[in-house]
């Protein structure tokens, strides 16, 4: 039953605060737990943050597939600054995301937080929900400085 209030509650901080994904992942939650379908539970924590990594790499790939990024712009990628910056970017990014991903299985009790801190970004800094993954990072990072800092 705990579950469930946690589910709603969810789904209504998701409308309030204009946090689409949040809401129709608590729903289709919801949905499952509903119809007695909690078998697919494991499944989906097993492999669902690979799925949505793999639809989030689709996105970003299909600009390079439909040709509105040229070769020519391609090869700006490593021959400008910004584009080194964005390769070094990118790979401050995933060391960080597995940071963050570490976090979350030692520590999964935090996915509140983080979601809770989502729809605030979302409602009073008007940010974009990227997903838990870097909110994560950069919370592993707050916490080895705050060990840092009062150890």
């Amino acid at each position: 039953m705990v579950g469930e209030i946690i589910l709603v509650v969810l789904i209504i901080i998701g409308i309030v605060g204009r946090a689409s994904i949040l809401a129709t992942a608590a729903s289709f939650l919801l949905i499952l737990k509903l119809l007695s379908l909690q078998r697919f539970f494991p499944t989906l924590e097993r492999r669902g943050l690979e799925l949505g990594l793999l639809f989030l790499m689709i996105s970003v790939l299909v600009p390079l597939v439909n040709g509105k990024v040229a070769t020519k712009d391609l090869m700006s990628a490593f021959l400008s600054v910004g584009g080194v910056c964005a390769i070094v970017g990118g790979i401050l990014a995933t060391y960080l995301n597995g940071q963050g991903l570490y976090m979350l299985k030692m520590d999964p009790e935090l996915m509140m937080g983080l979601v809770i801190g989502t729809v605030l970004g979302i409602v009073f800094l008007k940010g974009i929900p990227v997903g838990p993954l870097m909110a994560a990072a950069i919370a592993a990072i707050l916490m080895k400085l705050y060990q840092y800092i009062f150890r």
